[in-house]
């Protein structure tokens, strides 16, 4: 009895468009520091957009700053990586929303937007440890929680915040300068406006690239025939062997 394969159909077209929130699980970290940066105050990274009247509409900070903390927090500092992440990680497609801004635009974002950006990682990070989350990806988080409310320990709970936000700080400005250093090397070894894992021209397009796959596989079909011929070799010879 032939086996019976389960339906896959790369082309196939969905009747119903689902939810991108459909394709993770309720619990996942992605939706916790989307729901963080969404209850947080995010004015500085508006302010420079105000009233410049650009016609290019730029990619919306909020979106933007979501993405890199949840890269930098699960382990990932080069925008090039991240760039990539947003094609064909299930997580950044959702956080992403339908966009898929370059490795530069990536980059340059963190730049512009660096005090704030750390500040924000901060406090994410403060959120994620009150709320009792013992690890945000990658980084570890103190869960004890401080309690302000009890006067027997207040000072010392208030002298543990002040100490506890300087790691942070700390922590949080040796990961953008990770990302920092990431991208110049990749920079330095790709040029600053490649990425570096690009397909050839031609094969980009599908209709180019199913010639091109198939122009090459002709090529080593006659390259092996050739072969053959030289050394005596007939088609049949490997089904034979494989037969016998």
């Amino acid at each position: 009895m032939p086996t019976t394969f389960r339906p896959c159909v790369p082309d196939q077209s969905l009747l119903f468009p689902p939810s991108p929130r459909d394709w993770l699980p309720e619990g996942h970290l992605a939706f916790f520091i989307a729901d963080t940066v969404a209850a947080l105050k995010l004015e500085k990274f508006y302010e420079p957009y105000e009233g410049d009247g650009r016609r290019n509409q730029p990619f919306d900070p909020q979106m933007m700053v979501t993405v890199l903390l949840y890269a930098y927090a699960t382990g990932t500092f080069s925008s090039r990586r991240i760039a990539k992440k947003l094609e064909e990680d299930v997580a950044y497609r959702v956080l992403a929303a339908g966009n898929f801004p370059a490795h530069r635009t990536m980059a340059e974002f963190r730049q512009q937007h660096l005090e704030a950006f750390e500040a924000l990682f901060v406090q994410v990070v403060q959120v994620a440890r009150e709320a009792g989350v013992v690890r945000l990806g990658t980084l570890a988080v103190d869960g004890t929680k401080v309690k302000a409310n009890a006067s027997k320990h207040k000072a010392m709970s208030y002298g543990r915040m002040g100490e506890e936000e300087r790691r942070l700080r700390e922590q949080i400005a040796a990961l953008t300068t990770q990302a920092e250093t990431t991208d110049a090397a990749e920079d330095a070894e790709h040029g600053p406006d490649v990425r570096g894992d690009e397909l050839p021209a031609d094969l980009q397009r599908r209709e180019e690239r199913l010639a091109n796959i198939a122009a090459a596989k002709a090529r080593l079909e006659a390259r092996q025939a050739e072969e053959d011929r030289q050394k005596g070799r007939t088609p049949d010879d490997g089904r034979k062997s494989r037969g016998s």
